[in-house]
């Protein structure tokens, strides 16, 4: 049975993201790269692989123009995916991906973010830990390297710049505990 719900929502999810993202070629590419790393993680995880595999597959959604209400695209994929029958718990982790509190708070979108309760947990983590080690075209890539190359994109004049002082320094350690659960299994 839970091979079967696993299919069924990580399938559910890739065909989701490929009809919303078929205009985004690269972000598409980064989502299935993100989908096939969190299925790593969620091997190490154990834990709701499916949830996991599920969100990755789904997180950048808000993006695309059917989705977009806000600009804000963790903000507006969590509301395509509630408008869309999705579990909360799914929503509420693509809304809070990669440290998007900080972002939507220099967004003026802190309260609307809030709407969406943050999970603070090891699979919370493996999602933006998928994120933040996936680049645009879909290749793996340091963290670090991944937050360079977001603020590039972005410009230093961006709400991600000026979140970064407490993003940053939050992805780092949040990639320091992904991978110390990774080298320690059971952790």
């Amino acid at each position: 049975m839970h091979g079967t719900v696993f299919a069924t929502r990580v399938d559910h999810a890739r065909r989701v993201a490929r009809v919303v993202l078929a205009d985004l070629p690269e972000r598409w590419q980064h989502s299935a790269g993100v989908a096939a790393r969190a299925e790593e993680l969620a091997a190490a995880l154990g834990e709701n692989p499916d949830v996991l595999v599920a969100a990755a597959w789904l997180h950048d959604i808000g993006y695309a123009e059917a989705a977009r209400d806000t600009g804000f695209h963790p903000l507006d994929g969590a509301r395509y995916l509630d408008a869309h029958g999705w579990p909360p718990r799914i929503s509420a982790l693509v809304a809070h991906h990669s440290g998007a509190c900080y972002v939507a708070e220099v967004r003026n979108l802190g309260d609307e973010l809030g709407a969406y309760p943050r999970e603070q947990s090891p699979l919370a983590d493996a999602l933006t830990y998928a994120d933040q080690t996936v680049g645009p075209a879909g290749r793996p890539m340091p963290v670090e390297q991944r937050i360079s190359d977001m603020l590039r994109r972005h410009g230093d004049r961006s709400p991600n710049a000026a979140a970064h002082r407490l993003r940053g320094p939050y992805l780092l350690a949040l990639a320091d505990r992904v991978e110390s659960r990774l080298a320690t299994p059971g952790r």
